[in-house]
């Protein structure tokens, strides 16, 4: 290919718009399998033959490697994407049989054109550049050179299938109008949701029944084991407070860093932008008189920050246009040579860079200068005492590991008084709680650090020192409570939230069904739902695509569309509550719409269509190389292949 594109010098009419997906859209199978009739790695670990070429166990873990960047699966999924892997693998190999059959092929000058649509920047006019293609294939699609044509010419051939399998489909007139009225029609019904969670306050079982709930279901009450500890922090807070910074230090800090308060000339501004990229001659021509617009308005009192969130197509948009503080050279030379010019307070005319069109308006401006000491002393004063708190943390830090690694069984105690009269009035000696695996440690917070620790001391051991948020702590653990079965008193909170859950869902229930059996044997329906103490509400018309406020996606409430004006439903479950409804009206499309709508949904139908065609040409073509022994796979292997990657 890289020959046949030096060959090729003029090409069809680069497509500036194609990005690098458009490869198939669905039919580029999975990129860059091994090309047909290779046996990677001659392994002989065969899993499937495809018109008398095999794809191996190690092509299949190679292209899954590739589709997946290298990254780890989880165990239980890998062997449905490695199934996925060969499934394409092998429809891609099938196409390529059959378009040998039908004398189908893809010619050089077809990959030409597909890759200068998907790469023009390789591209010089007419001429090809190959070091340019080279790293703009590598960097773009992380795959080679071969690789990537193989793929090209893959996704070239299928797309040739496709264009003949669904060539002859079509959508009609009847087909887009029942479309339309399934997408328009509207219901409006009337409601009772009933939520468990509602009801759970109201169940207030006896000791008795609790019990033997509790009995029932004993496994599940498993107490995990619990730690507790002594622990010596040293507390970063009151270290601070002990350490003094002197003027001299601060001064000497300020000399010696003075390059870091020197301030550049700058100037804050907001814009409005009006983008031009990509814009035709014509459309350019609109844009500058909305800008012109919009600039009036902004020059005559127009409030500008909601200018730019109405008008502005930049990031800062929502900002009010605000880009904060700019200095020189840090935006186009035409935005800048505005910004710095304009007095404060003061709106551009309207300013035109390579991005578009800019109306910009200065908010404050600063001259050079540098900061003077008293402006920035507190920052100074934090900054060393930062400084002088981390060195003397890690410093006293140093010391506790030494002392423990002297003497493993040194206490809490003896490892304070083992410290400085300085870091002995930092130190803050305490007791955790009794803890599992993922409670907080008391004070201490919830790091990871410390439970690793509780966890892996023995009883009595000191662990080293651990930085938490608060400074440096050392465990030393006193007390473990193994894992054991859950005496009722232990366990009677989770006892009675698991029976008040377990409850409420059969309540609910229950009395969803109350309520639609009183009103299907003919009460009203709100009348009985008042009898049974339930609110009813009343949704606003929605579509089979809406969704409803309190309900969630209309797709669940399809069967009322089926259902008669009057009618109630029996109790549903929505997303773990029970709902009751009546249908009060139904709402036809509107004949109106139908000819904005019609065409896109002729689109989608069609595309849905030719997408279903393909599938059945695809599980056709399979079967029938099956059937004539073309295709074989070997079940066997690609169980191993799952296990195995």
């Amino acid at each position: 290919m890289l020959k046949t594109i030096q060959q090729k010098k003029t090409g069809v009419r680069i497509l500036m718009g194609v990005l690098l997906g458009v490869i198939s859209l669905g039919m580029l199978l999975y990129l860059v399998p091994a090309p047909v009739g290779t046996n990677a790695g001659g392994s002989g670990d065969m899993v499937a033959s495809v018109a008398g070429q095999e794809i191996t166990a190690l092509e299949v873990r190679q292209t899954l490697e590739k589709e997946t960047r290298g990254q780890s699966l989880p165990k239980a999924l890998v062997a449905l994407y490695a199934k996925q892997v060969l499934d394409q693998m092998i429809f891609q190999r099938a196409l390529e049989a059959e378009a040998q059959r039908l004398g189908l092929s893809v010619t050089p000058e077809e990959e030409t054109n597909r890759i200068r649509q998907i790469l023009p920047s390789a591209f010089s006019g007419g001429a090809w550049m190959k070091d340019r293609y080279e790293l703009e294939v590598q960097q773009r699609t992380g795959m080679s050179v071969p690789d990537f044509e193989d793929a090209i010419r893959h996704a070239l051939l299928a797309e040739r299938f496709q264009q003949l399998v669904t060539s002859g489909i079509s959508v009609s007139p009847d087909e887009i109008a029942q479309e339309f009225r399934r997408r328009n029609q509207k219901v409006k019904l009337e409601y009772v949701l009933l939520k468990p969670a509602d009801l759970a306050a109201s169940i207030n079982p006896t000791d008795a029944e609790l019990n033997a709930y509790f009995d029932k279901n004993a496994s599940k009450y498993q107490v995990p084991e619990k730690r507790a500890a002594r622990f010596a922090l040293l507390d970063l807070a009151q270290l601070r407070q002990r350490i003094v910074t002197a003027d001299a230090e601060v001064s000497a800090y300020y000399n010696s860093h003075i390059n870091e308060y020197k301030v550049p000339e700058r100037v804050h501004v907001e814009h409005i932008l009006f983008k031009t990229i990509g814009k035709t001659d014509a459309e350019i021509a609109e844009i500058r008189k909305k800008a012109e617009e919009v600039l009036d308005l902004a020059k005559h009192n127009g409030n500008f920050e909601d200018l730019a969130k109405k008008n502005s197509e930049d990031t800062t948009k929502d900002k009010g246009g605000d880009l904060g503080w700019i200095v020189r050279q840090q935006t186009v030379p035409e935005f800048e040579n505005a910004a710095f010019t304009l007095p404060k307070g003061s709106i551009s005319d309207l300013v035109k860079t390579q991005y578009g069109f800019h109306i910009i308006k200065v908010l404050d401006k600063e001259t050079a200068h540098t900061k003077s000491l008293d402006e920035v002393r507190s920052a100074i004063v934090s900054t060393l005492l930062d400084q002088k708190v981390e060195g003397q943390a890690n410093k006293l830090s140093d010391q506790m590991a030494a002392a423990i690694r002297r003497s493993s069984s040194i206490s809490i105690d003896q490892l304070a008084k083992s410290l400085d009269s300085f870091g002995q009035q930092s130190l803050v000696i305490g007791q955790t709680p009794e803890v599992g695996v993922s409670d907080p440690i008391g004070d201490l917070g919830n790091p990871p650090e410390l439970h690793g620790a509780l966890i892996g001391l023995r009883q009595g051991e000191l662990s080293l020192p651990l930085r938490i948020d608060r400074g440096f702590v050392v465990l030393s653990v006193n007390k473990i409570v193994p894992t054991h079965q859950g005496k009722f008193a232990e366990v009677h909170d989770r006892v009675l939230a698991d029976y008040r859950q377990e409850k409420s869902l059969e309540l609910a229930h229950s009395r969803a069904e109350e309520l639609a059996k009183r009103v299907q044997s003919g009460e009203d329906f709100t009348k009985a739902a008042k009898a049974l103490g339930f609110e009813v509400k009343t949704t606003d018309s929605f579509s089979r695509t809406g969704s409803v406020p309190d309900l969630g996606a209309a797709k669940m409430l399809s069967a009322a569309f089926n259902m008669n004006v009057g009618q109630t439903s029996g109790p549903v479950t929505l997303s773990g509550n029970w709902l009751v409804y009546r249908v009060v009206a139904h709402e036809e499309p509107n004949p109106a719409d139908f000819p904005s709508q019609s065409a896109g949904i002729e689109q989608e139908l069609l595309q849905a269509k030719r997408a279903m065609a393909f599938e059945a040409f695809r599980d056709a073509l399979e079967t029938r190389m099956k059937q004539e022994g073309k295709l074989v796979i070997r079940s066997d292997a690609m169980k191993r292949l799952g296990a195995a990657s």
